[in-house]
């Protein structure tokens, strides 16, 4: 692995804590690492990714309205923007958002003249309407906002009423053997496997304390119930590995206080 620097160290440590520089370093790692970000995920994940995604776009429930148009947030290589508009029967359009350009030029190849429109935007600031969204996805780039609750209230604003919000991000086994061998691979493997092939020397050390530092599975179900989505739910993934969130926006567009009143 690329030799690190107690100040590189510090920055990627400080980032994934959420500190005030956290924007920044995000931005400028992810076009970093831009070019080899899909081969990593696939080899860091021994591919198990791709089955993730799967299992999260399936919870979107975008057969409800198939002509619609969806976000997929922090999207990165548009991976999940590619796989929603191939899927059979979808006539709608996806709104590929990700603050670090490079990231989506990498996954220029992917458009193919599918209904794709990748735009540079942040996910606390979104460049579409209120009410405009047929729903709304991430898949693992909710823990690298710089404001956990207000990009899950800004996706709400964009929501139609009635449509969901699927997040699909990292998590920590429960099972004490399971968690063990994650911990081993996590924080000791895939640093230097990641900084070996992506040649960035805190990316891969970034990633696990960034998911350390990141609400546990019932904790960001709350935080979703607090930006004000009903219906919330999680499913557990491989072990535990990873979790996908579901939310809705109430079906009036209104928010329900805690006594259940509106």
């Amino acid at each position: 692995m690329i030799p690190t620097t107690d100040l590189e160290a510090r920055e990627a440590s400080a980032a994934a804590a959420g500190a005030a520089g956290k924007r920044a370093y995000v931005q400028r790692m992810f076009s970093d690492i831009a070019p080899r970000y899909d081969l990593l995920n696939r080899v860091l994940s021994m591919g198990v990714d791709r089955h993730w995604r799967r299992v999260a776009l399936a919870r979107l429930g975008w057969e409800r309205d198939p002509a619609g148009t969806y976000l997929d947030l922090c999207a990165g290589t548009l991976d999940v923007a590619a796989a929603l508009s191939a899927r059979r029967g979808f006539v709608g359009r996806v709104i590929g958002a990700d603050f670090a350009e490079p990231m989506l030029r990498a996954g220029q190849s992917k458009l193919a003249g599918r209904p794709i429109t990748p735009v540079v935007a942040d996910a606390l600031a979104l460049p579409v309407a209120s009410d405009s969204l047929s729903g709304a996805i991430v898949a693992f780039g909710i823990r690298n906002v710089a404001d956990l609750d207000a990009a899950l209230r800004e996706v709400r604003r964009a929501l139609k009423p009635g449509a969901r919000f699927v997040i699909l991000e990292f998590s920590t086994p429960r099972v004490a053997l399971v968690r063990a061998v994650y911990h081993a691979y996590f924080h000791h493997v895939l640093p230097r496997i990641g900084g070996l092939v992506s040649g960035h020397r805190t990316a891969y050390t970034y990633l696990p304390d960034s998911v350390k530092n990141f609400p546990e599975t019932t904790a960001l179900a709350a935080r979703m119930e607090a930006a004000g989505y009903v219906g919330v739910e999680w499913r557990a993934l491989t072990f535990g590995i990873a979790a996908v969130h579901v939310g809705t926006k109430t079906a009036d567009g209104r928010r329900e206080t805690g006594d259940g009143r509106r």
